[in-house]
């Protein structure tokens, strides 16, 4: 599973036309972590730059690839709206962009971070991004994080 680093519009259209503009697709899982963190003697450790990573799992009802992974580094934002209660979570298009240095995804093809609402729209935005095709990764089972069995 080879990461493909996005660096152009080119690479943007390249993972959209693969990945089938996300149509039919979900968002499986979200993970979210920082460089920040208390080492064992309680001293906490904080980098100069931009410390937030976000994976993203998204599963599609197509093949070739089924399953693909989005990887943000140095995360500018986040903003995830979960869907109500007898909604679906199905993204019908969803874009990729480049806007002012940040790549964006958000799970609406019309979406734009000048212009668009917030409102039940996920998006997220980083000054980088790579994907990966990971089409053995369907199904319920969780990739990220540890299996609590309550």
């Amino acid at each position: 599973m080879t990461w493909i680093h996005v660096h152009n519009q080119a690479d943007i259209e390249h993972l959209l036309q693969t990945f089938g503009y996300f149509h039919d697709g979900c968002l499986k899982e979200l993970h979210m972590w920082a460089d920040t963190y208390v080492n064992e003697n309680l001293a906490m450790t904080v980098p100069s730059g931009l410390d937030t990573h976000v994976r993203m799992l998204f599963q599609r009802q197509f093949n070739n690839p089924s399953a693909i992974e989005l990887l943000f580094e140095e995360v500018t934002g986040l903003h995830i709206h979960p869907s109500a209660e007898n909604h679906d979570s199905i993204i019908y298009d969803a874009i990729v962009l480049q806007h002012e240095g940040h790549f964006y995804w958000a799970n609406h093809y019309n979406w734009h971070p000048q212009t668009s609402s917030l409102h039940n729209i996920h998006w997220i935005s980083a000054k980088k991004l790579k994907w990966r095709e990971v089409s053995d990764w369907m199904g319920p089972q969780q990739r990220y994080g540890v299996q609590d069995n309550q």
